[in-house]
């Protein structure tokens, strides 16, 4: 009797410790809810690919990163997220930091250098290598935001229902542009640019409203249906390479443990990676099915690459009116230059 009373006692105090290791268990478990908005349709390769970004945070984290993600601007439109995510509508922006120029043009430089880089590898090595996480949260920060990563598909290509051979081209031709530079320097070539949310590009396009569009590269491009009505494209790209963010408001950030912080970081260099070479390859089989569905794909000669970047390197200067921009913009061309990619 005496051992079983003991043996009783033993499995209590076994039992207690156990429920006191769980609860202390489920105490050190912390979790962190994001709403997220990216202005890509799921449809769209970039679209996938912010879902898969998603589940990998998920699943790194155990299930402690639990996130409500929006698609195609469903909350509020493109532009507005930024200012949603730093107001409590959502808690983080996944569109790109160009939308946000009217604050700052310094935003331009956080997002699209036009004609800098020449691919996705040179300007995440700015990002990672020439200090742009501290040069860009210099920024962010004062607008309530912490950047948290980048991710990008490389060049993009134009879509037209006219010719875009060569920059003569570019005269009185109606175009929706993202806001920033890229109205500056495509007006300065005689183009028409007009302003408009991503998923107006579409019904703009088919209604006449507007004559081509500057949206996104030649896959996404098929995936926003711009290639039913736009018989003519460029490629290579190179007019535009856009880094979309991540973007969280400041509080939000700051009450995440240091884990799930690494989490969201290392998830968005990986997503980065995954994102470039997979737009590589489709691009390029993008374009073969295009070539054979008859669609007129131009690659522009040197000598036409030439007079667009000298524009672009004016529209710089123009567009950089801030110490806030023109610091951004000196630190891209130093690493630029440092690259052997600028003289």
């Amino acid at each position: 009797m005496q051992n079983y009373l003991s043996a009783l006692r033993l499995g209590a105090v076994g039992a207690t410790a156990l429920t006191v290791a769980m609860a202390a268990g489920n105490v050190s478990a912390e979790e962190t809810k994001l709403r997220i908005q990216t202005h890509f349709s799921p449809e769209t390769l970039s679209g996938q690919m912010a879902a898969e970004f998603i589940e990998d945070i998920t699943t790194m984290s155990n299930g402690e990163i639990k996130v409500e993600m929006f698609y195609s601007s469903a909350v509020v439109k493109s532009a507005e997220t930024f200012d949603a995510a730093a107001t409590g509508i959502l808690d983080c922006d996944m569109t790109g930091g160009a939308y946000q120029t009217g604050k700052n043009p310094a935003f331009q430089f956080t997002g699209d250098l036009m004609g800098g880089y020449q691919n996705p590898y040179q300007q995440m090595a700015w990002l990672l290598h020439g200090d742009g996480y501290t040069q860009l949260n210099a920024l962010y920060n004062d607008h309530n935001m912490e950047f948290v990563g980048w991710w990008i598909p490389g060049p993009e290509s134009l879509s037209s229902t006219k010719p875009i051979r060569n920059v003569d081209d570019f005269k009185n031709w109606k175009f929706r542009s993202p806001p920033g530079m890229a109205t500056l320097v495509f007006k300065n070539m005689g183009a028409s640019p007009i302003v408009m949310d991503f998923n107006e590009i579409f019904t703009a396009l088919e209604s006449g409203i507007i004559d081509g569009a500057d949206a996104a590269n030649l896959t996404n491009n098929v995936g926003l249906g711009l290639y039913d009505i736009a018989e003519h494209t460029n490629f290579p790209g190179f007019h535009s390479m856009p880094a979309d963010h991540l973007a969280c408001r400041k509080d939000v950030w700051e009450k995440m443990p240091d884990s799930h912080k690494a989490i969201l970081k290392v998830g968005m260099q990986a997503l980065a990676l995954r994102n470039a070479t997979a737009n590589e390859v489709k691009n390029a089989q993008t374009a073969k099915d295009l070539r054979a569905k008859g669609v007129n794909l131009y690659e522009w000669s040197p000598e036409e690459l030439g007079k667009y970047r000298d524009a672009v390197q004016k529209g710089w200067v123009e567009f950089a009116t801030t110490p806030e921009s023109k610091a951004l913009l000196e630190s891209h061309i130093s690493f630029l230059k440092d690259l052997g990619a600028m003289k």
